[in-house]
């Protein structure tokens, strides 16, 4: 049996495809890898959240971004789609296209069944390597279950707090907003 040759590009290369491509795809240590759409209830928990983080910064020196800016890690070369992103302060971009961010405060990133794994294991991994970012969370699309996970003083991540029912909320101390759970599944049903 032959192995099957895996085209390689350059980072360029890839920025250059990804601006005119259709469909968004990420990049890591030369591959791309296309993403695969999403389901009503991550769409719906998606907006839920953009929702209540724009109200919560609204006035201050904080902004949100939706799953259409894309993040790169330069340490680590992974270009990727975070489903909202918080940067805190002036936005640094990648060049002058401004599509590409380099400073996030907080990453959030709406778990479903295909990603969960990867969301919560090598992609929570790679983005520890941004030196900006102090919070990620995860929210679960498939069952009521949510946490956010905090960069210390020590520069060691911990489960600063989690939820798992309607009754339960969350907080995102960065920014100074705790997201009450039925807030954030709001209209979706058949979640337990």
């Amino acid at each position: 049996m032959t192995a099957v040759a895996i085209k390689m590009y350059t980072e360029q290369e890839y920025l250059e495809l990804e601006r005119a491509a259709e469909y968004k795809s990420e990049y890591y240590r030369g591959e791309i890898f296309a993403m695969s759409g999403a389901s009503r209830y991550h769409n719906r928990i998606t907006e839920n959240l953009s929702g209540e983080i724009y109200l919560a910064l609204k006035g201050k020196s904080c902004q949100s971004f939706s799953r259409d800016m894309r993040v790169h890690i330069p340490e680590n070369t992974l270009y990727t789609y975070p489903d909202l992103l918080i940067v805190c302060g002036k936005p640094e971009f990648r060049d002058q296209e401004f599509d590409t961010l380099l400073n996030p405060s907080v990453i959030l990133e709406v778990l479903s069944s295909s990603t969960e794994g990867y969301d919560q294991g090598k992609k929570f991994h790679l983005y520890r390597s941004l030196r900006t970012l102090v919070e990620y969370v995860v929210i679960d699309s498939q069952e009521i279950r949510a946490a956010v996970y905090r960069k210390g003083s020590n520069g060691m991540w911990i489960l600063a707090s989690e939820a798992a029912d309607l009754e339960g909320s969350i907080e995102i101390g960065h920014i100074g907003l705790t997201l009450k759970m039925a807030d954030v599944y709001a209209q979706v049903e058949d979640l337990r």
